[in-house]
């Protein structure tokens, strides 16, 4: 087990900030970490990272204490900071492998240049960070955090100020990290299509309190989250039965607005569809799904 969090508190002063955060991730294994701005993420962040200690509860990163032995664990983890610092007057390589000389490392120029590659920042390096857009900081505090080579890494919001290219770029390197090397990822993000792209498991906390943890598929197959699509049909015909785990909500000329049991596939779904006579030309993804399921979590949660 990567990180293991049963029961955290911590309390600041008199104010208690996270009162009941349960989290499990394991190697190989993207994990969201959701909920609303002032839920507890960052400070969560911050006990993993031995920043803070915590007030009560069990808290074991890489089978360590993150504040007892935070040098070893250091060695071990990438972390990229919400903000996340730099020296603008440096040029990336130069940074990279100065911050490289922090774990003792060297870091030679084709070292630097295949990390700077690696997360879409080829041809970058003389340029001085002063320069960069927030995207391209991005990119570099991404570099940054694989420059040891961790066994895990804590991302907050990693994909803020990129375009939906440097997103997918960078989603494929995180999926690589998992997938072909065994990394274990905690995602701190409000993105819920990052989420949904890159993570087999989540947790949603609000107040300082873990309301959801568990895998993706088993959370919306409790929840019974169904999915709502707009197609555009080839058929006009109002006596077409539609198939069971597919409801029709609304009908607009060619458009029609279905929803789609959770426990069945969209490509089956279709399939279905298309069996049944109905030719699909477009579909478009309108809501449901992972949305709807952190929106009712946290909606019950404000309204408790």
């Amino acid at each position: 087990m990567l990180i293991e969090i049963r029961n955290l508190k911590l309390n600041l002063g008199t104010h208690a900030v996270l009162r009941d955060v349960n989290l499990t991730l394991q190697k190989g294994q993207i994990y969201g970490l959701l909920g609303p701005n002032g839920a507890g993420k960052s400070t969560t962040i911050s006990v993993i990272t031995g920043l803070r200690a915590p007030t009560a509860g069990s808290v074991r990163v890489l089978d360590l204490d993150p504040v007892a032995d935070s040098l070893h664990l250091h060695s071990r983890i990438g972390v990229l900071a919400e903000q996340a610092g730099f020296y603008d007057w440096m040029s990336a390589g130069d940074y990279l492998m100065w911050f490289a000389s922090l774990y003792q490392k060297n870091l030679d120029k084709t070292e630097t240049a295949h990390l700077l590659s690696r997360v879409g920042l080829a041809g970058q390096s003389p340029a001085p960070i002063a320069t960069y857009s927030r995207g391209m900081r991005q990119r570099l505090g991404l570099a940054r955090a694989l420059i040891n080579q961790p066994e895990l890494l804590i991302l907050d919001e990693p994909t803020n100020g990129l375009d939906p290219r440097g997103r997918r770029e960078i989603h494929d390197v995180l999926l690589d990290l998992s997938v072909n090397h065994g990394v274990g990822i905690l995602l701190c993000t409000h993105l819920l299509d990052d989420v949904d792209r890159l993570c087999t498991r989540i947790g949603i906390i609000a107040q300082g309190r873990t309301l959801l943890e568990g895998s993706i598929a088993d959370l919306l197959s409790a929840q019974r989250a169904a999915v709502r699509y707009r197609l555009r049909v080839d058929s006009t015909d109002e006596t077409l039965r539609i198939p069971d785990d597919i409801t029709l909500l609304a009908r607009a000329g060619d458009w029609w607005h279905v929803e789609i049991a959770s426990h069945i596939k969209p490509a089956g779904a279709w399939r279905k569809l298309l069996d049944a006579g109905i030719r699909i030309d477009e579909i478009h993804r309108e809501g449901g799904g992972l949305e709807e399921l952190y929106m009712s979590v946290t909606e019950a949660k404000e309204a408790a």
